[in-house]
């Protein structure tokens, strides 16, 4: 517990009080820290996040003070004489709302808010109270791009199976995930035998029951998410229309994708036997290769 003195009727001017009461619970939480379990608060990028300042029940708070502790420290507001203050230099000026219930409000969002933030509070027996906070802003979720791969026959006759793949993939996003939902039955579920590439690739098998059956790709985040529908089994009875491709068209996409990875691996297990310690050794194996004595004339 850290204990606050205040000088009362002392003839100090407002601001000479203020600066002294800050740097007072500064020096108190430096000394005597009491912190709560951090809090978790999630934003979207143009929208607003709300930290909330809790207090223990009958805790009666007599100054506030709320920074930005990463990636960098900043005063961000105070609380002190019942004066609310926001007007500090902080990459949140003019960003900032102290509520009368001492919460703070960040609004617009951008995407580098990220960061932690702690709320000292003193009550009226001068005893302090500490809160650090979480904050992740996220980017809102664009709707995804869906391309139906089907697996063309060269017969002419109706088929009665047809295999498909579908793509998805959400355009200059991170942090997603994907899913995949099957419309028009009762199983809204898909297999995860089904699914590759992180979910983002799902492989079916149509046959004429399916007609109707249309699959739904969702991407979301904690904050945000949309989706993209098609119904694969149009594609089945006609040759690969725009934004649609067989089978083969499919591997085009897959295998350079799994290519890369081998070569990388490929590459890292190469030079990891020349690398560290192993570096001179390999160089003086190489070294008599590339030699070139000179002979001597006759």
């Amino acid at each position: 517990m850290c204990w606050i003195l205040v000088v009362e009727g002392a003839h100090l001017p407002l601001w000479s009080m203020a600066v002294w009461s800050l740097w007072s619970l500064l020096l108190c939480e430096a000394l005597f820290p009491v912190v709560v379990t951090s809090v978790q608060v999630q934003g979207q990028v143009g929208g607003s996040a709300l930290l909330v300042a809790e207090r223990p029940p009958g805790f009666q708070v007599r100054e506030a003070i709320w920074r930005c502790l990463w990636p960098s420290e900043e005063l961000l507001a105070t609380f002190f004489r019942d004066s609310l203050e926001t007007l500090y230099h902080s990459r949140f000026l003019g960003r900032t709302q102290l509520h009368s219930n001492l919460s703070l409000e960040l609004r617009p969002l951008e995407s580098g808010d990220s960061g932690n933030f702690s709320v000292l509070l003193v009550d009226k027996e001068g005893r302090a109270w500490t809160q650090t906070l979480q904050l992740k802003v996220y980017d809102a979720v664009p709707r995804p791009v869906v391309q139906v791969f089907i697996a063309i026959s060269g017969d002419a006759q109706p088929l009665k199976t047809c295999q498909v793949f579908l793509s998805c993939w959400a355009p200059n996003i991170s942090d997603i995930t994907y899913s995949w939902r099957r419309e028009g039955t009762l199983d809204l579920g898909v297999e995860p035998g089904e699914l590759f590439m992180d979910r983002q690739l799902l492989s079916v098998s149509l046959g004429p029951g399916d007609k109707g059956v249309a699959y739904s790709c969702i991407v979301s985040n904690p904050v945000s998410w949309d989706l993209a529908t098609v119904t694969p089994w149009e594609s089945c009875h006609r040759e690969a229309a725009p934004g649609k491709a067989s089978y083969k068209d499919a591997l085009l996409v897959v295998v350079p994708v799994l290519l890369l990875l081998i070569l990388a691996g490929l590459s890292a297990w190469c030079w990891g036997p020349c690398s560290g310690k192993k570096k001179d050794a390999c160089a003086d194996e190489v070294a008599p290769e590339t030699e070139n004595p000179l002979v001597g004339g006759p």
